[in-house]
């Protein structure tokens, strides 16, 4: 069975604290070791202030910062789980399913991972 993902892991967190508003953030990442950590919400006031936490995305947060649609609704979003559980996320033409908007899609094993590459890509095209 695949381990089922929830929020972005250590090197994912410091890409995309370096591309959104940290704002967005709803978890913290508290490192331990070099291999260890604990993920806690960002609003936990136990572990509040750390000069080692890393701000983390959870599934949820991330769904909600991928835009929708693009160029004012000629593309939206279209988030399925394909072959192999594979999870992909791509923007389709309104009119034209067929008719993805190139460059901007992914596949990845697990929601996460999707979303958080394609957050990047969109960064890397000035989108958001």
């Amino acid at each position: 069975m695949a381990t089922i993902k929830s929020y972005t892991d250590l090197e994912q967190s410091r890409k995309l604290a370096d591309i959104l508003p940290l704002e967005s953030a709803d978890m913290k990442i508290l490192p331990f070791t070099e291999r260890e950590y604990r993920i806690v919400p960002i609003n936990d006031i136990s572990v509040c202030g750390r000069e080692d936490e890393i701000y983390a995305w959870s599934l949820s947060a991330l769904i909600n910062i991928i835009p929708q649609e693009l160029f004012n609704g000629e593309y939206i979003i279209n988030i399925t789980e394909g072959i192999n559980n594979k999870w992909i996320i791509t923007y389709d033409h309104y009119e034209n399913r067929n008719n993805s908007y190139y460059g901007l899609s992914t596949c990845a094993d697990n929601l996460v991972d999707a979303c958080t590459d394609i957050i990047i890509k969109l960064k890397e095209r000035n989108i958001i």
